[in-house]
C-alpha cells in the first residue's frame, strides 16, 4: 500500500466512524469530558485527538511496520483538524 492509498483508507475509516458514532467533534468532546473527570483537570477535544495519536505512535515505536497504527495516526490527524476549528 502506498501513501495515497493509506490516506484514502484513513479517510474511509473516519467516514465510517462518523456514520457509526456521529461527528468527531461530539465524540472527542464526550471523551474529553470523561477524561477531565478521570484526570481531575480540563481536557480539550484537541488534547484527546493528540493523545490518541500519541498512543498510536507508541505502538509504532514497538512495531514500526504496523499498518493499522499508521492509518490510525492519519485518521486521528484528520480528526484533530476537525476538532481544532
Amino acid at each position: 500500500m502506498n501513501g495515497e492509498m493509506m490516506l484514502k483508507q484513513a479517510a474511509a475509516i473516519v467516514g465510517n466512524r462518523r456514520e457509526t458514532y456521529g461527528e468527531p467533534s461530539a465524540s472527542m468532546s464526550a471523551i474529553a469530558k470523561r477524561w477531565s473527570i478521570t484526570l481531575g483537570q480540563p481536557i480539550t477535544p484537541s488534547q484527546v485527538a493528540l493523545c490518541l495519536i500519541d498512543l498510536k505512535l507508541a505502538r509504532l515505536a514497538h512495531d514500526p511496520g504496523h499498518l493499522d497504527s499508521m492509518i490510525d495516526v492519519a485518521g486521528y490527524a484528520a480528526v484533530l483538524k476537525e476538532v481544532s476549528r
